[in-house]
């Protein structure tokens, strides 16, 4: 199975994880999620992730100036985000049992 397809399914709530914590642009963003051992997550799937979640009012955001270049859009997880992050972690948590349970049947 291609790492690919798995992220499509869970690249929101792997962005929400990522923003849990602390405040992130989008590169930023991207950067954790590789350094988490996402390698194949591709830049354009991690803006437009960030622009959907902000877009759906589960992210705020603010500019910040850059003395090396443009302005940089800092994205945050506010109050939705955090109850979309609970409950889709209990999700994949539930998914992620049944499916080990499954796979060490089959082992």
């Amino acid at each position: 199975m291609e790492i690919s397809q798995l992220l499509k399914g869970v690249l929101d709530l792997a962005v929400l994880a990522v923003l849990r914590d602390e405040d992130g642009y989008g590169y930023d963003v991207l950067r954790r999620l590789r350094a988490a051992g996402l390698d194949e997550v591709g830049d354009a799937s991690v803006y437009g992730t960030l622009r959907r979640l902000y877009k759906a009012g589960l992210l705020t955001s603010y500019v910040v100036p850059s003395e090396e270049g443009p302005h940089r859009k800092y994205y945050s997880l506010n109050e939705p985000g955090r109850v979309r992050l609970a409950e889709s972690g209990k999700t994949w948590q539930s998914f992620a049992s049944t499916m080990n349970a499954l796979l060490g049947e089959a082992a």
